[in-house]
């Protein structure tokens, strides 16, 4: 599969979990880490696009626990202080690779 794809000045990224791309290996000691490594991977493809979390229009999380939301939600506030995506978040009963958090972005370059 495609970790994203433009289409019109839209970029779709693929549901990023914390997979670090240069050891191979999940970031799972806890769900702060554990979200921060996800949206440093949206960084890495959204910097490889040519756009930033400014342009950012769309996002879904997926949660294995709906507890976990505070935590996840205080990470992923930190990157978008000026005017926040519309979102969803989802609790599902399970996730690839039996992480915690998955995070799909939309974002939108004229």
């Amino acid at each position: 599969y495609s970790q994203a794809v433009t289409a019109g000045g839209f970029l779709f990224a693929s549901g990023q979990i914390a997979l670090n791309p240069a050891t191979g290996e999940l970031t799972l000691e806890d769900i702060q880490q554990e979200t921060t490594q996800v949206m440093a991977n949206i960084k890495a493809i959204l910097d490889e696009a040519g756009y930033g979390f400014s342009n950012v229009v769309k996002t879904t999380i997926f949660l294995s626990d709906m507890s976990l939301f505070g935590d996840v939600n205080q990470i992923y506030g930190a990157y978008f202080t000026d005017a926040p995506p519309a979102r969803e978040t989802v609790a599902v009963k399970g996730l690839p690779k039996g992480v915690n958090v998955e995070i799909s972005i939309t974002a939108f370059k004229p």
